[in-house]
C-alpha cells in the first residue's frame, strides 16, 4: 500500500461556537491508501487543539506512521497496522483515526461491501442524529433553529450567562424537539448543579460533560445531585477510560479523533456496555467522509451527534445523508462515500 495525505480548510456555515471557542474555519487531513490494484481507501483526520492536535501536528505523525503502513502491503491486517503505529508514536489520535478508517474503507472496497456489512451491522438499526446549535446571538440562534426545523433532537451548547435566553428561544422555535445540552467542561461541579436545575424547565434529555475533563469526582458530585443523565465526553478518550467513569456518569460519549479508530471504538462500546453505561458517538466538525467513518458503527450505539459534515458551508463528499436526523448510509463498498 502507499498514504498520501492532504489538507483541507473547512468552513462551516456560521462561526462555530461552544464554551471554550469559536472558530470560523478548520482543517482536516485526508488520508489516501492505495493498493497494488489501483483501490483507493480514504479517512480523515479532524484535529483538535484541545486534544493537543492540529493540522501541522497530524501532518508531522503521519510522516511517521507512513512507512509502518506501507510495510504490512494489505488492508486486512487493521489491527496489526493500528497497534504498530499507537506503538511507534502514541497520541495522535485523529492522525491514527483517518488511518484506521481509510483501511476499513479499502479493506471494504476489496471485498465489495460496505463496512457496516463487514463487521455484521444493519445499519436501519442507527438512532436519530442531533442537530447541533452552537452559542450565538440570540437572532442567529432563532434562525439556526428554524433552518434546522427537520430536525427532531437538537444539541445546545451551553456554559455562558445566557444559556437561559437562548434556550427560551430554542423552546419557542421548537417546541416539540427533543433537546440535549453540552457545556464543553465550563462549569464547576456546584456551579453545574445549579445550571442544570435552571435548564430542566426546558425538558431535557441529557447534559453532556458539565465539568473539566479531569475531574471524574467532580461529575460523580453533579450525577448524585443531577435530576438529568450525565453524559461523559472530554473526560472519556478510549476504552481504558471507562471503568474510571462508572458510577460517575451515565453515558459516554465516543469520537474517533479521540480514540484512534475505528478498532478502538468498538472496544469503548464494548467495555461501556460491560459497565451499564449508555453509548453516544460523537464527531467533530467534518466532511462527510470523516462522518462515514464513524457512522458505520452507529447501530451499536444509543445515541448519535454525527451533524459535523451538516455544519459545513461545503461538503466536498457525497454518499452520506442526515436528512430529518435519520443516517443514511450508502450501500456502497468501503465507507461508501465519494470526492466531488
Amino acid at each position: 500500500m502507499k498514504l498520501d495525505y492532504e489538507v483541507a480548510a473547512l468552513r462551516t456555515k456560521y462561526p462555530f461556537t461552544i464554551a471554550r471557542r469559536r472558530q470560523e474555519e478548520d482543517y482536516a487531513v485526508w488520508v489516501c491508501l492505495r493498493d497494488e490494484d489501483d483501490l483507493t481507501g480514504w479517512g480523515e483526520a479532524n484535529p483538535s487543539r484541545f486534544y493537543g492536535e492540529t493540522a501541522e501536528t497530524v501532518c508531522a505523525a503521519l510522516q511517521v506512521y507512513q512507512p509502518v503502513v506501507e510495510s504490512v502491503g494489505e488492508p486486512f491486517a487493521l489491527i496489526e497496522v493500528e497497534t504498530a503505529c499507537e506503538s511507534d508514536l502514541r497520541g495522535n489520535a485523529s492522525a491514527r483515526a483517518a488511518i484506521s478508517a481509510a483501511l476499513y474503507d479499502l479493506a471494504g472496497k476489496r471485498l465489495g461491501v460496505p463496512v457496516y456489512r463487514l463487521l455484521g451491522l444493519d445499519p436501519s438499526r442507527a438512532p436519530l442524529t442531533s442537530f447541533t446549535i452552537g452559542i450565538d446571538e440570540p437572532e442567529i440562534v432563532r434562525r439556526k433553529v428554524r433552518e434546522a426545523s427537520e430536525y427532531p433532537i437538537l444539541k445546545i451548547k451551553v456554559g455562558t450567562d445566557r444559556d437561559i435566553e437562548l434556550l427560551s428561544i430554542v423552546r419557542e422555535e421548537a417546541p416539540e424537539a427533543q433537546l440535549r445540552v453540552d457545556a464543553n467542561t465550563a462549569w464547576h461541579p456546584r456551579e453545574a448543579v445549579a445550571r442544570i436545575a435552571e435548564l430542566q424547565q426546558f425538558d431535557i434529555e441529557f447534559v453532556e460533560q458539565p465539568v473539566a475533563a479531569h475531574d471524574i469526582d467532580g461529575l460523580r458530585f453533579v450525577r448524585e445531585r443531577s435530576p438529568l443523565p450525565i453524559i461523559a465526553d472530554e473526560s472519556c478518550l478510549i476504552a481504558a477510560d471507562i471503568p474510571r467513569l462508572a458510577g460517575a456518569v451515565d453515558g459516554i460519549n465516543i469520537k474517533l479523533a479521540k480514540c484512534g479508530g475505528l478498532s478502538e471504538a468498538l472496544r469503548m462500546i464494548y467495555t461501556a456496555r460491560a459497565h451499564n453505561l449508555s453509548v453516544m458517538f460523537g464527531c467533530m466538525v467534518a466532511t462527510s467522509l470523516g462522518i462515514a467513518a464513524a457512522a458505520q458503527l452507529a447501530p451499536l450505539v444509543d445515541f448519535a451527534d454525527l451533524d459535523g459534515a451538516a455544519l459545513l458551508a461545503d461538503d466536498p463528499f457525497d454518499g452520506l445523508s442526515i436528512a430529518g436526523g435519520r443516517i443514511r448510509l450508502s450501500a456502497e463498498p468501503g465507507l461508501g462515500v465519494t470526492r466531488r
